[in-house]
């Protein structure tokens, strides 16, 4: 009983323990760290770098957007800028074909022309010189048929002759060809911006500018607007647009890179301006004054001789031998003078001598806008410029450059020795 006892106050303790034991283990289960002691400013800090880190992207992603926006809105320029260039190079196309089908028209026109009229005039001629022998033996009626026939004929002449004289079908054959070879150069460059890529709006409006400049240089209607033919003065051809040479954006001082050029290269260019000036241009200048006066003279004493038959065939057989030798000579010699003037082409050598002038005008043009351009930047580089200037003058560089010293040399001793710049012309 007593072990009984003693037993059930160990249990008692031992529970009593286990109680307690248990009581603290749940006391301190409960006691869990307050919040206070949470370190919320790293959380913080790591939004904070988060949003930095979108507000980066973000702006990348703006300006990559802006990039785009700005790349397509150049291509959709370009794209514009191209159309309009290839509808230029449509119409300057068309041009060309325009300006080829007129100058063979009109090169028929003067072949025709002059057989028809120097077959008229000998005919008249023939009757006139029949009239007179036959004055004696032939009828008063039959001498009349042939004397107005004759009258009639010489009078058709001097009409054609008037209306050939007045359009020059030689010189409108040789306008013809030069605006063909100038249309096909401008194609060419219209062509080679095309290839290069990027243009821009200023080629657009350069290539319309050089297109309306030949329109007007190069007229195809005779009325109204036909080039005159006997001009008061020579003066060289001009197919240029008169703003070609406008300098924009001048710089009062050299900046940038030498671009090709250098001291040695303006001062030959000098030269060569020079030369051109006293020889090639001064000496086309003469030669084509000589052709407008020896056209000038031959236009009007055609007609004026076929005018003099006309009239003298009318007093064949009035019992003056003289009169019968009027017609005759009159009308052999306006065909003399017709077969020279237009068989040979004399308006079309006085058109090429008033275009060799105008080239020569375009060079000197060229070179001097060049060297009045004091930033080097926006000249055309000096080497390139330098080996086109010998090209168009048939020269290699070597030879332009020989040139330009003979010329300061010569210049120099007071002597006038200067070979002409150009050996094409």
């Amino acid at each position: 009983m007593a072990s009984i006892l003693q037993s059930s106050v160990i249990l008692s303790c031992s529970l009593s323990s286990s109680a307690s034991s248990s009581k603290r283990v749940i006391n301190s289960a409960i006691h869990l760290p307050k919040l206070s002691n949470i370190s919320l400013p790293k959380i913080q800090t790591t939004n904070q770098k988060f949003d930095q880190e979108y507000y980066n992207n973000s702006l990348l992603e703006n300006k990559n957007t802006q990039i785009l926006h700005d790349q397509q809105h150049q291509n959709s320029t370009n794209s514009k800028t191209i159309v309009q260039l290839y509808a230029i190079l449509e119409a300057v196309s068309d041009r060309i074909e325009m300006h080829q089908n007129i100058g063979e028209q009109r090169n028929n026109w003067n072949t025709l022309l002059l057989n028809s009229i120097n077959m008229i005039t000998l005919t008249a001629t023939t009757m006139s010189g029949v009239a007179a022998a036959a004055a004696t033996t032939c009828s008063d009626s039959s001498l009349l048929a042939l004397k107005l026939s004759s009258a009639l004929l010489f009078s058709a002449a001097t009409g054609l002759l008037l209306i050939m004289n007045k359009i020059q079908p030689s010189q409108l054959t040789e306008e013809q060809r030069n605006a063909t070879r100038l249309f096909k150069h401008l194609q060419k460059q219209i062509e080679t911006v095309i290839a290069i890529g990027n243009p821009s709006e200023e080629d657009v409006k350069s290539s319309m500018e050089k297109v309306l400049a030949l329109d007007k240089a190069y007229p195809l209607p005779l009325l109204g607007v036909m080039l005159e033919k006997f001009p008061a003065k020579f003066e060289p051809a001009n197919w240029w647009p008169s703003t070609m040479f406008q300098k924009k954006n001048k710089s009062s001082n050299k900046v940038g890179k030498m671009n090709g050029w250098s001291e040695e290269l303006e001062m030959e260019m000098r030269e060569v301006v020079e030369v051109m000036k006293r020889k090639d241009s001064e000496d086309y200048e003469r030669l084509g004054n000589i052709a407008l006066k020896v056209n000038k003279s031959l236009a009007i004493a055609g007609p004026l001789l076929t005018g003099i038959a006309s009239i003298g065939s009318t007093f064949i057989g009035n019992g003056n031998s003289l009169a019968a030798f009027v017609p005759l000579l009159a009308g052999s010699m306006a065909a003399a003078v017709n077969t020279f003037e237009h068989g040979g082409q004399v308006g079309m050598v006085f058109e090429m001598y008033r275009t060799s002038g105008g080239f020569f005008k375009l060079l000197e043009s060229s070179i001097e806008s060049s060297l009045e351009e004091k930033d080097l930047e926006r000249r055309e580089n000096g080497e390139l410029f330098e080996m086109k200037l010998a090209l168009s003058l048939g020269r290699s560089v070597s030879e332009l450059r020989e040139l330009a010293s003979k010329s300061a040399s010569y210049r120099m001793e007071g002597v006038d020795k200067d070979e002409f710049a150009s050996k094409i012309f």
